[in-house]
């Protein structure tokens, strides 16, 4: 009993020996918060460093998993035999090919060309390798599909310029002729006024017809729905901006040698045929 009693005094001993001993151990690792390093420690605080920090540290585990990937990534069967085959047909043939044996037998030399006259190539036919699993021909049907595809492309593109063009050039007519038709109506009434002023001149009461004056034309076309005209004669609407302004200009050179361009009444007709370009518009630009 006393041996027991003993042995289990001597074994609780040492476990409280243990304990002390570890609790010592780590008293002496930590640090005392009242000490010289524990207080002098100055914190880095300024502002987004910690951020700045993380984002360093993750892109550069990120670089170095993707190094590590790409050490360790298996080459595929394909990347394998490309490999191969690139080397081999890096390097030369030699003595050990029966081939190029029987050349060498027949008097060839590297880097000779072939034939009896030398004429011939002097590197080997290149390989077409074919990796893919579609048909013979199929490679040459999508090609020629592209360049199908492509020249439709470029022919709807060709359409669709020449569209653009001939709308462009249709509104720059259109723009021409209303620029046009306005110049006449402008040298219309310039006509019309200066008629109007050499017949009062003249005076010459009722104008040769209604229109040659501005302002009986104005009022005749206020009471046109009113009076009636016989078949015969001239109606307004029936003659054209430009007819009009040709007879009426006309009519101011012969009866009194005047043209609305030079804006000039000449002496006689030989001084209006000598000194006046001609009795267009055309002829005074």
């Amino acid at each position: 009993m006393r041996s027991a009693r003993s042995r289990e005094l001597n074994q609780g001993e040492h476990r409280a020996v243990r304990y002390y001993s570890h609790m010592k151990l780590n008293m002496a690792e930590e640090e005392d918060y009242m000490s010289d390093s524990f207080i002098n420690v100055q914190e880095d605080i300024r502002p987004g460093l910690p951020m700045l920090r993380q984002i360093r540290e993750a892109r550069r585990k990120e670089e170095n998993q993707q190094e590590a990937n790409l050490k360790n990534r298996q080459k595929s069967l394909k990347e394998e035999e490309q490999e191969r085959r690139d080397i081999g047909l890096k390097n030369a043939l030699g003595c050990e090919n029966k081939g190029f044996a029987l050349l060498q037998k027949m008097g060839y030399k590297s880097g000779q060309a072939l034939g009896k006259s030398g004429g011939g190539i002097v590197e080997p036919i290149p390989l077409n390798i074919k990796t893919g699993k579609s048909g013979i021909g199929h490679e040459a049907s999508l090609k020629r599909k592209a360049e199908e595809k492509l020249e439709s492309y470029r022919k709807k593109i060709h359409m669709k310029n020449q569209a653009e063009e001939k709308a462009a050039e249709q509104f720059r007519l259109r723009l021409k002729n209303k620029q046009d038709e306005m110049k006449l109506e402008g040298d219309l009434r310039r006509s019309q006024r200066a008629c109007q002023q050499l017949d009062a001149q003249k005076n010459i009461q009722v104008p040769r017809e209604a229109w040659y004056w501005l302002r009986l034309e104005e009022e005749t076309e206020e009471d046109e729905e009113e009076k009636e005209e016989d078949e015969d004669e001239y109606k307004i609407e029936d003659l054209s901006v430009l007819e009009k302004l040709q007879i009426l200009t006309s009519y101011l050179r012969e009866e009194h040698l005047y043209c609305i361009w030079c804006g000039t009444a000449y002496e006689d007709k030989e001084d209006l045929s000598s000194n006046c370009p001609g009795p267009t518009s055309a002829d005074h630009d």
